[in-house]
């Protein structure tokens, strides 16, 4: 075997330690859902500004759930999960670069509503910006 061939290999399987010992510990500290009936509430402010508020009960274990379960979002399925177009009856206008923030406790979201575990009194925004 060649000096560049065991080179390659050595490379290919740190990398394969690397990858693995990432998922091992994304899995052991992803957030955990909650079980059992949880409170949220959600403010959804609008794009003139306006804001309306909503407080209800849910045993969903993500946001997407919770918020179809109230049928305040809808969007469409990508490979990432749910991409929001629409929110409260409002949908977000490509042309104008309109999208849709969701955030916790005025905290910007860094999961998907796919991938956000929701627990008992927390409180979420949702915003219709505009601009990339």
């Amino acid at each position: 075997m060649s000096k560049k061939t065991r080179n390659i290999i050595i490379a290919v399987a740190l990398l394969l330690v690397l990858v693995i010992g990432a998922a091992l510990i994304w899995n052991a500290n992803r957030p955990e859902a909650q079980e059992g009936g949880k409170a949220l509430e959600v403010t959804v402010v609008h794009g003139d500004e306006s804001s309306k508020d909503f407080s209800f009960s849910t045993d969903a274990e993500n946001l997407r759930t919770a918020l179809e379960e109230q049928k305040l979002i809808e969007g469409t399925e990508s490979e990432y999960g749910l991409f929001v177009t629409t929110v409260d009856g409002e949908t977000a206008d490509d042309t104008q670069q309109q999208w849709w923030c969701f955030s916790k406790d005025g905290e910007d979201l860094m999961t998907g509503v796919d991938d956000t575990m929701i627990a008992d009194g927390e409180h979420y925004e949702i915003t219709l910006k505009t601009g990339w």
